[in-house]
């Protein structure tokens, strides 16, 4: 059981939707990120931001969530950046290849910026 549960919040930025992570991305975080997902781009957003900062930890099966999200927001067209990333989970994401589909940048400001930039990945 997950003692540090995922928590999030949704913040709209113009055009594109933040999606604030704190706490753990592992099999108890499925519906509530998919469910954050949804409702960030229910309002027509075309580009959401994943906003790691307070994420303590992700897992295989938080990693794995997150290639499902991509291949969802992939198939309706929207563009997903990710921020707030410790060096580790950065690495992680070079190594899985998830970084390849997705912008990651230093800062929010930095990638709400970039999420309006068009991406062929």
């Amino acid at each position: 059981m997950t003692t540090r549960e995922l928590r999030v919040t949704i913040s709209d930025r113009g055009p594109t939707a933040v999606i604030h992570l704190a706490g753990e991305i592992d099999r108890a975080a499925d519906e509530l990120l998919g469910r954050a997902y949804d409702d960030a781009t229910r309002g027509g957003a075309r580009a959401v931001v994943l906003n790691f900062e307070h994420v303590e930890y992700i897992n295989s099966t938080g990693i794995a969530l997150l290639v499902g999200l991509l291949a969802q927001a992939r198939g309706q067209s929207v563009r997903i950046s990710a921020c707030g990333l410790s060096d580790h989970y950065r690495d992680i994401f070079e190594i899985t290849r998830l970084a390849d589909f997705m912008t990651i940048a230093d800062s929010e400001d930095g990638a709400v910026a970039g999420a309006g930039a068009s991406t062929d990945a």
